[in-house]
């Protein structure tokens, strides 16, 4: 019994920990194995059990495992489930960041629910990945503090980064892509990055370096936020065919092989989505992006007379 005593307060203390990680899972977007490499691990381990489970020191540690993909479909069918919800119980719910066409999908479907209101908030006009806050007219009476914007300096004058590098360089923390808005591109400067508000003091304390660059981060308000309309190439092509490899490979200027190459890797979507066949038939509006290459939009398509197609391919630089 002597033993049992003096193990109980280590062992409780230690599982309440686990539990207040667990139960924060499906709020935050962060990899529980990075916790340990931050200054406030000396919080968890001096964690009293007068609130276990809503303690504010660890709140912002607490973290979710990044799942699997969902579908477009299955994303929009959670989001109509939540508006049920939130209309019901007169609450505010928020969804996670959402790639532009389940946004698009999703507001549709929201504007037909005569009992539902629906904000979608990005930080900036022209933001492509924003958060949708549910709730019946009555409740959601302003837009909800939902979103937070981070500004990433360093010195990069002698070694630029790309997207994909400020965009990884979080990743590589644990956080989950959902958790993450636009990233908006400064130059020697550095970068602005769009977050939820919850993983803010989590970032300033654990991102440090961007490729070999070492880097600081600060909160700062979305009036700072620096943007621009993205700089575009447009040009055309005729194919025999719409398909994704055809159109991809001349929009990317590169071979077949190595965009097939890209699909059998994974590095291929289309509209945001993964695809695994490099003959998916492409259609004007479509949204194509290859891992480090960046994306591509279709344009107009017109029928030679040759039987062949002339594409407007719009390339984002």
């Amino acid at each position: 019994m002597a033993t049992i005593g003096f193990a109980a307060p280590w062992v409780l203390r230690r599982a309440a920990c686990a539990l207040a990680l667990a139960r924060s899972h499906h709020r935050l977007g962060i990899n529980n194995n990075n916790i340990i490499k931050l200054s406030h691990y000396k919080v968890l381990r001096s964690f009293t059990l007068t609130h276990p489970l809503t303690s504010p020191e660890i709140c912002h540690l607490a973290q979710a495992i990044k799942g699997e993909e969902k579908s477009a479909t299955e994303e929009v069918k959670h989001i109509l489930e939540m508006a049920r919800r939130a209309s019901s119980r007169r609450e505010v719910l928020h969804t996670n960041f959402l790639t532009p066409p389940v946004l698009k999908e999703s507001m549709l479907a929201l504007e037909k629910l005569s009992d539902i209101r629906a904000v979608a908030q990005g930080g900036y006009p022209q933001a492509e990945r924003c958060r949708i806050s549910i709730g019946h007219p009555d409740v959601l009476t302003s837009d909800p503090d939902v979103i937070a914007a981070l500004s990433v300096t360093g010195n990069f004058g002698f070694q630029p980064c790309s997207h994909g590098d400020f965009l990884g360089a979080i990743l590589n923390k644990g956080i989950a892509r959902e958790k993450l808005g636009d990233i908006i591109l400064q130059g020697e400067k550095g970068a602005q990055i769009i977050i939820v508000p919850e993983l803010v003091d989590f970032i300033i304390l654990s991102l440090d370096k961007v490729g070999n660059v070492p880097v600081s981060c600060t909160k700062i308000p979305l009036i700072s936020l620096d943007y621009e309309a993205p700089r575009t190439q447009t040009f055309k092509t005729v194919e025999a065919s719409l398909r994704v490899d055809a159109l991809a490979s001349a929009g990317f200027k590169i071979s077949r092989s190595k965009l097939v190459d890209s699909v059998s890797k994974g590095e291929l979507r289309i509209n945001w989505i993964p695809v695994s066949k490099n003959n998916t038939t492409l259609k004007t509006g479509d949204i194509v992006s290859v891992s480090g290459r960046g994306r591509l939009k279709i344009g107009e398509i017109r029928s030679t007379r040759k039987g062949k197609f002339e594409v407007e391919l719009i390339r984002y630089l």
